[in-house]
């Protein structure tokens, strides 16, 4: 009796806080989500409308609102992004960005999925928000709101911490659930496990994409207010489910915790369960490096990684990038409505 007293407790106390600042956070008191990417049933949940720091995965507004941009013909995959003495100022992890040089859109979308890059986050928040960061943000929170997202707030496009950025792992499902199914032609980047970076590999940080079976994207968080945080979508069969792991206490214990509430998912859907992947064998590398006609070229090369994949250091030499003229692009905002009046024909999730 003890037990449950005691977390009884604790909720009360955290839900009392939490409606009185929006800033009370819990690391390693986990909240946690599944549902169903094609039907939005909910399958599981604890203490998922808890608010919470995203840490990193805030990049996946960040990334929403850049594939909204390249739909709507706003902006290009090959479109240079300045990086402003702002963005290259950014916390690690990072790519080493230098002031007054570029990159594109496209690796900038890569260094986000992959490496978590804030320096890459920033310069694309910047970009898309004509200059401006904080105006960017602005944008965040009002598409958040048009998804359904009620609890979350943005304040910079990284995730990087900042008291009043907060949200749920309800609202970072749905976020998932929408970059599923509003844009099935960007989601394969999510799974991309590495990319070159003027001669240097960023692998992905993403374990899930190393262990579990039919997993195939979305991203990882850590702060130390915020815990390990982690969003899934994994699909077997005709099943694709979305998972959230906020305030864990390692990232072992996140990438267990996420594995388990995915398996009971599957289990409930009639998907028979399969065995994590240990030791990983060889897997295909989908290298993005070689341009053909403005675009990266995937390549393909069997690596072996019975071992987890190290982020590797942004270099410190001297990079021979461009000289660039500033520009920017605003993004517009889309309701849910017109999301799904837009998509409901022929639109799927890719697995």
């Amino acid at each position: 009796m003890r037990s449950p007293f005691r977390k009884a407790l604790l909720l009360c106390a955290l839900t009392a806080v939490g409606m009185g600042s929006a800033r009370a956070q819990y690391a390693g008191h986990v909240s946690s989500f599944v549902m169903d990417a094609r039907t939005g049933a909910v399958l599981s949940q604890s203490d998922a409308e808890l608010q919470r720091y995203p840490a990193s995965l805030t990049k996946l507004m960040t990334l929403y609102l850049t594939f909204r941009a390249l739909e709507a013909h706003q902006i290009t995959l090959d479109q240079d992004v300045p990086v402003s003495i702002h963005a290259s100022m950014q916390a690690p992890s990072k790519l080493g960005l230098v002031p007054g040089t570029r990159l594109t859109v496209e690796q900038g979308i890569l260094a986000l999925v992959t490496k978590s890059a804030n320096d890459a986050a920033c310069a694309l928040g910047e970009f898309l928000g004509g200059g401006d960061e904080v105006r960017f943000a602005q944008l965040m929170t009002q598409q958040a709101r048009a998804l359904g997202m009620t609890n979350t707030t943005f304040r910079n496009a990284s995730g990087l911490p900042d008291p009043d950025q907060v949200t749920t792992a309800h609202d970072l499902a749905l976020l998932a659930q929408h970059l599923i199914n509003d844009f099935p032609q960007y989601y394969h980047y999510f799974g991309v496990p590495s990319f070159y970076f003027h001669r240097h590999l960023v692998p992905n940080h993403d374990p899930m994409l190393k262990i579990y079976a039919g997993a195939d994207g979305m991203k990882t968080g850590y702060t130390d207010a915020a815990g390990h945080n982690l969003v899934t979508s994994a699909i077997r069969g005709n099943v694709r489910l979305i998972g959230v792991v906020l305030g864990s206490s390692s990232n072992g214990r996140r990438s267990m915790e996420m594995a388990s509430i995915l398996d009971d998912a599957f289990a409930s859907e009639g998907v028979a369960p399969q065995p994590l992947m240990h030791p990983v064998a060889p897997r295909t590398m989908m290298i993005a490096s070689a341009r053909h006609g403005g675009r990266f070229a995937h390549s393909r090369t069997l690596v072996a990684s019975n071992r987890p994949m190290e982020v590797a250091d942004a270099p410190t030499g001297p990079r021979r990038f461009g000289r660039i003229t500033r520009r920017g692009a605003s993004v517009r905002m889309v309701s849910a409505h017109h999301v799904a009046t837009h998509h409901k024909a022929g639109r799927h999730p890719r697995g």
